[in-house]
């Protein structure tokens, strides 16, 4: 597969990149000097390579225990204000919408 130079103009007008014409026509060479290297890649055969299995369960885990760490002080000693163990902040206003809830 081969890129051609309308194709790197079209890419260039949809990333709404002004390319001059030999700016076009090196990135078109660059491009197809890119897939060239990756059609060479993929001729190569990797049967005998071992390869990691993705799906392979990974280290196992220990259980967590314990008990969870306290704080050294309450929420609401440092926070303006908590409801049901939820620190409460201010909306942003940019996500205001003029009606209170």
């Amino acid at each position: 597969m081969a890129v051609s130079l309308d194709d790197v103009r079209h890419i260039a007008a949809l990333a709404r990149l002004g390319l001059t014409d030999d700016r076009a026509q090196a990135l078109t060479a660059e491009l197809n000097t890119i897939l060239g290297h990756m059609d060479a890649l993929a001729r190569v055969d990797t049967t005998a390579v071992a390869t990691d299995d993705a799906s392979a369960p990974g280290m196992p885990l220990r259980a967590d225990a314990g008990p969870p760490d306290a704080l050294a002080r309450r929420p609401e000693a440092f926070a303006p204000s908590v409801r049901d163990g939820f620190l409460l902040v201010p909306r942003l206003a940019t996500h205001e919408t003029g009606e209170e809830s």
